[in-house]
């Protein structure tokens, strides 16, 4: 099983992006806390990986911190919440800020991930209650600290990457439509974020 993956960073899709190593490529999907602290494009990056083996894939997810992947980890094991949720859920806050919202038991906070009605939001609650706290802190990858800049980048990559995230066309229309063309995905993406958690 692959644990940690350290490359080249050679392609950025969010929430997928590539990373190659002695001549591979690997197909990550990532959280947007991760892809927001990504280091430019065609230099080194380390990640942690959760690999999944199902007998039609071999599915690779990448953090930048350890506490990222276990709390992904925790996440899948609540029923009903599989792998996109769980990185929806680490897109719109990173994993410190779930713990806080898991102990305050702010439902109305989860229940606007996409994918997670109020039901599944009290099930996380109830299910990670006192969990995530013993996990690490968060500290970033020492290789990862550069942020993401795209000079040319526009407000239909903002939008893919939401809906990619279980947003529907809808709300990911509804927060780009204030977003310069020419903003930088990852900054897009921040800020679409933040405004889908407030409506």
């Amino acid at each position: 099983m692959i644990g940690r993956l350290t490359g080249t960073l050679i392609e950025k899709q969010p929430p997928q992006i590539v990373i190659e190593t002695n001549g591979v490529g690997y197909e990550i999907d990532v959280p947007m806390s991760t892809f927001y602290v990504l280091p430019h494009m065609g230099q080194p990056s380390s990640l942690y990986i959760h690999m999944v083996v199902r007998e039609d894939a071999q599915l690779l997810y990448g953090f930048a911190t350890r506490a990222e992947r276990d709390t992904f980890r925790s996440l899948i094991k609540v029923s009903g919440i599989g792998a996109k949720i769980a990185l929806a859920i680490l897109s719109g806050m990173n994993a410190d800020e779930l713990a806080q919202a898991i102990a305050a038991e702010d439902l109305v906070r989860l229940s606007k991930v996409p994918g997670i009605g109020k039901k599944t939001a009290e099930r996380l609650v109830l299910e990670l209650r006192g969990k995530l706290n013993n996990l690490p802190i968060m500290t970033s990858v020492s290789n990862n600290s550069a942020l993401f800049q795209t000079p040319a980048s526009n407000k239909d990559d903002v939008l893919h990457a939401l809906i990619a995230l279980g947003y529907s066309e809808r709300e990911a229309n509804g927060a780009v439509k204030e977003l310069a063309n020419d903003v930088d995905v990852s900054d897009g993406i921040r800020r679409a974020l933040k405004q889908l958690v407030k409506t």
